[in-house]
């Protein structure tokens, strides 16, 4: 488990095809400085497996499935990442709880700076938006971030947006993303889990209803 708070970033520096996937290494000092061989570490908000080492490198192995849902795909040397450590039991949550279990990403529709912050607009595929909430939590590219507007539930095209402070803009990747480009995007597990819940809900009392009008 992760909570958002990206600890550096990192930079790819090789991949190499794996049977129908990508292994990966990536260049994380601090990340790798306590690591052992099956740890997590969180790249961009992918929560990928440590399976080599080195003094200040990492590798991991990405699947077709996490490519096909991911910014992973086509990732090349030199992309620069954000990375996180698990988090420790006894660790402070300093973000929110993020699984490192990508939904899908999302197009960067507009960037707007500010004086002290900048606000991005993000896509949001349908199935997603009812998951996203204005002040609720999301993670982008592995940040925890707080949902500053979210489109009307009515419009065509669904979108969020998420202000992002100075900290934010020099500390992780968010900070150079440009018009165009996909991040990863991950909801909050909490409404994953009433989002199910409700699916059975209404099953079970479809059924219900069926089964009384016979």
């Amino acid at each position: 488990m992760f909570t958002g708070i990206v600890e550096e970033i990192g930079r790819v520096t090789a991949v190499a095809p794996s049977g129908d996937g990508v292994r990966v290494t990536v260049q994380a000092p601090k990340a790798i400085s306590d690591a052992e061989h099956g740890d997590s570490i969180s790249v961009s908000g992918v929560c990928l497996t440590v399976v080599d080492q080195g003094e200040d490198w990492f590798t991991a192995d990405v699947m077709q499935q996490t490519l096909d849902m991911s910014t992973l795909a086509g990732v090349c040397a030199g992309r620069a990442v954000n990375i996180e450590r698990a988090t420790a039991a006894h660790g402070r949550l300093g973000g929110h709880i993020v699984q490192g279990h990508i939904d899908g990403t999302g197009e960067v529709l507009e960037v707007r700076p500010g004086a002290q912050w900048q606000v991005i607009r993000i896509s949001l595929a349908p199935q997603l938006a009812p998951l996203v909430v204005d002040k609720g939590s999301i993670a982008v590219d592995g940040v925890s971030l707080t949902v500053s507007a979210v489109s009307d539930a009515a419009d065509s095209a669904q979108w969020f947006e998420v202000s992002l402070i100075p900290e934010t803009l020099v500390a992780t990747t968010l900070g150079a993303r440009q018009l165009g480009e996909s991040v990863n995007l991950e909801t909050d597990i909490l409404a994953r889990h009433v989002q199910r819940l409700l699916a059975f809900s209404s099953a079970a009392s479809a059924a219900n209803t069926e089964g009384g009008s016979r």
